[in-house]
């Protein structure tokens, strides 16, 4: 057996056991009003996925998710380079991140919705700005761990700023970025999922939120736990397969 064929046994029988948990704690529980069988989702799901809610939604959801990913790994890496490089820079804004990274994520979006209103822009600032700190960080640690016997070379061979920032700059930080995204990636649904919460009218938040007034826990599942199997489709086949190969070179 291929060690990429046992990683994917592994995953399915993983999840396997999580659904037998479910399974016997719903029977423990025996009230589907407070946890259906996993079967009881089945229905609802097609029902909601015909109407065109559920598609919807999770395409509303995903949209923000996309914008704010974006946004966040642009910003965050540009200041970690920034602040990596420069140690004078990185003495006044360390403790701006400071700050940031240990303010909590409700405030910045309540303060958010407060400031810009319950719109789209408030939803996506509200999620970067959470986002952006923890890419800075990150990142920032990589330019500090860049190999300066390389930089030196470059330096000897004159080597063009653009092509040093691809060919030695960006090989040695594509770890510390991918261990940025796949964090982002993690961190950013579950804001975002808050976020329509509290001042969206669309997006899988805003249902969980409209169930949850209902107390329809079947319906909060099936919107949950979609919108989780999309991010563990991403997460499993662009971002896993993407760290992969950036790490190679590290490899051989």
């Amino acid at each position: 057996m291929t060690s990429h064929l046992r990683l994917i046994t592994i995953r399915v029988l993983s999840l396997l056991a999580l659904l037998v948990l479910w399974i016997v704690a719903a029977a423990l529980t025996a009230d589907p009003q407070i946890l259906p069988m996993p079967m009881a989702l089945i229905k609802p799901f097609f029902t909601e996925f015909a109407s065109g809610e559920l598609p919807f939604h999770l395409s509303m959801t995903a949209l923000r998710v996309l914008w704010a990913f974006v946004l966040a790994m642009s910003i965050g890496l540009c200041l970690g380079l920034i602040m990596g490089y420069f140690p004078e820079v990185d003495r006044w804004l360390d403790p701006w991140l400071v700050v940031f990274l240990n303010l909590p994520a409700l405030v910045l979006i309540v303060l958010c919705y407060l400031w810009i209103g319950l719109n789209e822009t408030a939803a996506i600032a509200a999620v970067t700005l959470n986002k952006v700190p923890n890419v800075t960080v990150i990142v920032r640690e990589g330019a500090r761990a860049l190999n300066p016997d390389l930089k030196a070379m470059a330096k000897v061979f004159h080597m063009r700023r653009s092509v040093y920032l691809r060919h030695v700059v960006l090989p040695q930080l594509s770890p510390f970025i991918a261990a940025a995204a796949r964090s982002g990636i993690a961190v950013i649904w579950k804001i975002v999922l808050v976020v329509e919460f509290l001042g969206r009218s669309n997006g899988v938040g805003f249902q969980i939120h409209l169930y949850f007034q209902l107390f329809d826990v079947a319906l909060v599942l099936v919107y949950s736990l979609t919108f989780i199997a999309v991010m563990l489709s991403v997460e499993w086949l662009f971002l896993q397969p993407w760290e992969r190969q950036i790490r190679r070179w590290r490899d051989s």
